[in-house]
């Protein structure tokens, strides 16, 4: 595989922290507060996200509003192709989602395999009243019926390219980048 290179920074970490206080906001208003909503993290990114949102939901709405991270490994249908021993993390979802209006999050929305994977984990867990998606990125190119609720930024990609999250949990920088197999004009390689 050709190593990446970065063609064009969309996001810095001020950019990412307001699209996070805007769907914060949206999520209040569309639920008119946070009785009965809770937030889901697809581990590792959305995870971090959930948090973020959790943290920003409580500073506007003065209410603690419930967290879960979600492993979806062994519900992808491409587990054989990501890794021939992939690791498994466990979900830690401290509540039960029956009859909660559960949102899922992640870091980039693409093809639509990653959350039809979470859908079928959440599914094994019960039966939430709805089930609304917030992605800080979504980059087009889906190859299921799926949509975002709530959407941080749109970035038209084309299928070469590859959306990299960076959060400073994880990264110890916050920003998200365009990346091409394509050398970048300018940037050597």
């Amino acid at each position: 595989m050709s190593a990446l290179h970065e063609k064009a920074k969309v996001m810095d970490g001020e950019a990412i922290r307001r699209a996070i206080v805007r769907i914060a906001h949206e999520i209040l208003e569309s639920h008119k507060g946070t009785a009965g909503v809770a937030l889901v993290g697809i581990r590792t990114r959305g995870a971090i996200l959930a948090q973020r949102l959790a943290k920003e939901i409580e500073a506007i709405d003065r209410r603690p509003i419930n967290v879960g991270i979600l492993d979806i490994t062994l519900y992808r249908d491409d587990l054989s192709r990501i890794a021939p021993n992939p690791i498994v993390h466990s979900t830690d979802i401290p509540f039960d989602v029956t009859d909660l209006h559960l949102v899922l999050v992640d870091d980039v929305l693409f093809t639509g395999r990653t959350i039809r994977a979470a859908l079928n984990a959440l599914s094994d867990l019960g039966r939430p009243k709805t089930i609304e998606l917030a992605v800080l990125v979504d980059r087009g190119h889906r190859e299921l019926p799926i949509r975002a609720d709530y959407v941080g930024k749109n970035i038209p990609t084309n299928l070469h390219e590859h959306v990299e999250v960076r959060l400073k949990e994880l990264d110890e920088t916050e920003a998200v980048v365009i990346e091409t197999t394509a050398p970048v004009e300018g940037k050597g390689g």
